[in-house]
């Protein structure tokens, strides 16, 4: 079976899942917390929802 497209997230859609403040998902950005983004050509960011998952099962190892 092929893999299924890693769907790729905006950011208040991540924050909505994970239940933060914008201004906190951003400060974590600007301290290199958050996970990993991508930077489109027109200057959008959006995340992986394989980077998300990824990122929050390291915090859950780390607690």
């Amino acid at each position: 079976m092929a893999k299924a497209r890693d769907e790729m997230l905006t950011i208040p859609e991540v924050i909505a899942e994970i239940g933060v403040p914008r201004a906190t998902f951003y400060r974590w950005r600007q301290l290199r917390k958050g996970p990993k983004a991508i930077k489109l050509p027109n200057g959008s960011v959006r995340i992986r929802r394989s980077e998300l998952e990824r990122w929050l099962e390291a915090l859950g190892e780390a607690a």
